[in-house]
């Protein structure tokens, strides 16, 4: 049986469009290795991606149970049926990069990892990560 993510649950709860048409492999996880949730960290700052039970590829890579990250800042998540935007907020890795240093402003910031398809798509269920909340000095 799948377990949906807590963003999942959400969407179905309010009636919203589930995902696009890749499946994600069952069990699969992203997730903020670092900074931890209430981190005070100081810009750059160093934002390391995880995924288990999935990998990642670059995008334009149509590969079964893969994907490529996508970092939303200060955001909350998009629509999960359509390519997700490339902007400020929504920080794309298409190189199948699983980590980078962010310039952020001082003050509060929020993040949030969305795993996407070959098409910059959330697969389905979406792979999204819980967001944490970190303070830049």
């Amino acid at each position: 049986m799948r377990t949906l993510s807590a963003a999942a649950l959400f969407l179905l709860s309010i009636g919203g469009a589930l995902a696009g048409t890749t499946p994600a492999p069952e069990g699969a996880k992203v997730y903020i290795v670092e900074p931890k949730n209430g981190a005070l960290v100081q810009s750059p700052v160093k934002v390391v991606f995880g995924a288990t039970g999935i990998g990642v590829a670059p995008a334009g890579t149509q590969k079964e149970n893969t994907g490529h990250h996508h970092l939303l800042i200060d955001t909350g998540l998009p629509p999960l049926d359509q390519p997700i935007p490339s902007d400020a907020t929504h920080k794309h890795f298409g190189g199948g990069q699983t980590e980078v240093l962010i310039e952020l402003t001082p003050g509060q910031h929020t993040l949030q990892l969305l795993l996407a398809d070959f098409a910059h798509i959330p697969h389905n269920p979406p792979l999204a990560s819980e967001p944490i909340t970190i303070t830049v000095k």
